[in-house]
């Protein structure tokens, strides 16, 4: 699932940058490292997922803090919180597939060959209606199921995994299971493994998080608090990249698009009209932007426009300002 971080990086030209100007993510000093993280919390059962987010706002005792992706009160697992200025970087996980375990009961009983069959049904495109207690307004939509699979089954008990494009209905998705079998089925228990590059392996407890924070108040020392938080460039670590001179760092702060001189190097995937991060040569994230050419075409060209911001995460005077105007 998500992006091969092993893929082909392209190098357009040779460049360094100044360590006089900006700070490679994981290096901020704290306060600012805090203020441009993201905590993948391993939300439990019973809070909103915005009650969690307030909690985490609080541990800090920052004004700001918002969740990508909304879990039900029951539903438990990842929930990436982005804290102060990386709330801005949630839309690019908004996007991102997410990845469930679950656990379903039949009404009643199926043959195991046929429930495998009518769960691949369901991979693909398919038309879903929001529930009645969903958030947003109940039209049908399409959304995609890229895994619907078996882990386990007794008797009418069902252990599944689901992967599915953001904004599905797991719950809802196994009610129509059951209505196609015929059946009948009702989901139990949703735990969420990952959401985009966040998994398993990154989430801590509120516990964890409030133990973390207190014992950088009561000692300094950072090594638990910074283990616990994540930069935000995280959140952007499955799109395709591209990383730019020094030198045009501030003209993209301000808006402008960005040019083929002040492209290093990219990812070797990129095609036309996609979404592309934007980065420094820190690994720092300047904005997103709609590339407007492929991989090879940005290689080949020397002038003129390659993508079109869409947003701007820096702020301008991080790096020196070097454009006319």
């Amino acid at each position: 699932m998500g992006r091969d971080q092993s893929q082909t990086i392209l190098v357009k030209c040779e460049e360094d940058t100044n360590p006089k100007f900006g700070c490679p993510p994981k290096q901020r000093p704290l306060l600012e490292y805090l203020q441009h993280g993201i905590v993948n919390i391993d939300k439990p059962s019973g809070p909103t997922s915005h009650q969690v987010s307030t909690w985490v706002r609080d541990i800090f005792g920052f004004k700001k803090a918002g969740h990508s992706g909304t879990l039900d009160p029951k539903v438990t697992g990842v929930l990436p919180i982005a804290l102060e200025k990386a709330t801005r970087v949630l839309q690019a996980l908004l996007l991102s597939r997410k990845v469930y375990v679950g656990a379903l009961k039949l009404h009643h009983d199926i043959p195991i060959e046929k429930l495998k069959t009518a769960m691949r049904y369901f991979e693909g495109e398919i038309y879903q209606r929001p529930p009645l207690k969903s958030a947003v307004k109940r039209q049908l939509r399409i959304r995609r199921i890229y895994e619907f699979r078996l882990m386990e089954m007794d008797g009418r008990k069902v252990l599944f995994r689901a992967e599915c494009e953001s904004g599905s209905y797991v719950r809802k998705l196994c009610h129509d299971l059951g209505l196609y079998l015929g059946c009948g089925a009702s989901m139990h228990d949703l735990r969420r493994i990952r959401a985009g590059p966040f998994d398993e392996s990154t989430m801590v407890t509120l516990h964890d998080l409030r133990d973390a924070w207190e014992f950088y108040k009561e000692d300094g020392e950072e090594e638990e608090i910074r283990k616990c938080v994540k930069p935000m460039e995280m959140a952007v670590e499955e799109l395709n990249k591209i990383w730019v001179k020094d030198s045009a760092v501030d003209a993209l702060c301000h808006g402008s698009p960005l040019h083929a001189p002040g492209v290093v190097k990219l990812t070797s995937t990129i095609k036309p009209e996609e979404t592309v991060a934007i980065l420094t040569l820190k690994g720092e994230l300047i904005a997103l932007a709609k590339s407007l050419y492929s991989s090879s075409k940005i290689m080949e060209l020397k002038h003129g426009e390659i993508a079109k911001l869409q947003r701007v995460y820096m702020s301008p005077g991080v790096y020196p300002r070097q454009w006319g105007g």
